[in-house]
């Protein structure tokens, strides 16, 4: 086990530049390396008998085996538990599995919770289909009336997931009156940040419980390593109410001890890495975590040019010829465009979704007739990528479920890089000319 702080860069006294830099991290006490080294080992001598006792009960901090911590891990998960304002976080493998481990922490067989429809669609594929193995029931609630998730809640309900920024794209949530939804029912909720970022957008700020990123995306930020994090705010109760007895009664596999009642306001991402990551081992390769945390020193700069990018492009594709509609909450005529402005006021984001005229097979020669774009199933790259739903990720979908899925046979997602905007602009007019003949 590791300490479950963020180090003393406190999130109100330093700006965010400066601690996506340095958060969590020192120069190497040994050699004096200042880069993050690089921890490739599986396990940790210990001192004595002793220590290694007060180890294994939780009664002190320190590494044991990195399938629980690792200390290059340890720096990314106080460095986004840091830029997320929160108490603490936990790495995994990637944002499924940090997906995962949450739920295990939070349920137990026979229990609910509610997720918004717009998410991505591997979450909705997780929740829906996986986790009712487990006895877990996800029940999907449309977010665009706040009020649908107070009208699903039943007495086994005991969370509320959403996107603020949803997958893929030009949909945003209203976050506050949801999360005044989950607090009146004594429930966590948790929100998947991976598309907005803790730079443009801060969960907690209104009302979050709980934060989920899948690192891979812009965190890492150029398609180099798989991840995810978990992060809590450290002030949710979860002894208000009898619904969270993995929190609050005790743990028969650390003789008794109470997860809640020794750890506080960490005791969640506690609980989730001393039974959820040791016990179903989707760890964090060190590797994967120097490269995250490189990335996320320059996750200010790129979220900026990401954002920029994409507002040019999508006020281009707007009066294209070739183009049906935009769906991008940075654009005035946008469903979404007050509520980014109420909560991304740096920018919506740069994943957007357009329709092309012609459907389906033009769609598909837009995906094939560009050069500049990648043509892939990811997000969040330095590179920009671009993908047509319907003859990949939603194949398997009637066309009517395509729609509903908001993959229909004219979609196209993008998710715009960081490359200079006259050369992508230029790359796309010139693939839908292509998808015109």
């Amino acid at each position: 086990m590791t300490d479950e702080t963020t180090d003393d860069f406190n999130p109100r006294e330093f700006g965010f530049e400066t601690r996506s830099i340095h958060a969590g991290a020192r120069p190497e006490p040994i050699t004096g390396a200042r880069n993050t080294p690089i921890f490739q080992t599986t396990a940790y001598a210990f001192e004595d008998a002793n220590q290694a006792a007060d180890l294994f009960n939780l009664s002190t901090f320190g590494f044991i085996y990195s399938r629980l911590s690792n200390p290059t891990v340890s720096v990314l998960e106080e460095r986004v538990a840091n830029l997320e304002n929160g108490r603490a976080a936990v790495a995994a493998a990637s944002g499924h599995a940090a997906q995962f481990i949450t739920f295990f922490t939070l349920l137990e067989p026979g229990d609910e919770f509610l997720a918004s429809t717009n998410l991505y669609g591997g979450s909705i594929t997780q929740f829906g289909m996986s986790f009712k193995k487990l006895g877990w029931h996800c029940h999907f609630v449309d977010p665009i009336d706040p009020a649908n998730f107070k009208k699903a809640l039943t007495p086994k309900t005991k969370a509320i997931f959403l996107e603020v920024l949803a997958n893929p794209g030009g949909i945003i949530v209203d976050i506050e009156p949801i999360a005044a939804i989950a607090k009146e029912a004594g429930i966590p909720l948790i929100v998947d940040n991976t598309m907005a970022t803790p730079y443009l957008f801060q969960p907690f700020d209104w009302g979050a419980d709980i934060v989920i990123h899948s690192t891979t995306k812009y965190i890492s930020g150029h398609g180099t390593s798989m991840g995810g994090v978990v992060i809590e705010s450290g002030k949710f109760d979860w002894a208000q109410n009898d619904k969270f007895p993995s929190m609050t009664e005790p743990e028969p596999a650390y003789h008794g001890l109470g997860f809640y009642e020794t750890f506080g306001d960490f005791g969640f991402t506690t609980k989730a890495r001393a039974v959820a990551l040791r016990d179903f081992g989707p760890a964090m390769a060190p590797m994967n975590a120097f490269l995250t945390i490189t990335g996320a020193e320059t996750l200010p700069l790129r979220m900026d040019r990401h954002v920029t990018n994409a507002q040019g492009i999508a006020e281009f594709l707007e009066s294209h010829a070739a183009i049906e509609w935009v769906s991008y909450a940075g654009l005035p005529n946008s469903p979404y465009n007050e509520l980014a402005q109420k909560y991304l006021p740096k920018g919506p984001g740069a994943v957007f979704t357009f329709g092309v005229k012609g459907g389906y097979e033009a769609g598909v020669k837009v995906v094939e007739a560009v050069n500049l774009f990648s043509h892939l199933a990811n997000l969040g790259d330095t590179r920009s990528l671009i993908l047509h739903p319907a003859s990949t990720t939603h194949r398997q979908l009637t066309e009517e479920q395509q729609i509903v899925a908001g993959a229909g046979p004219d979609v196209i997602r993008v998710s715009i890089g960081l490359e200079t905007i006259d050369d992508l602009i230029a790359d796309l007019d010139s693939a839908l000319a292509v998808s015109q003949k």
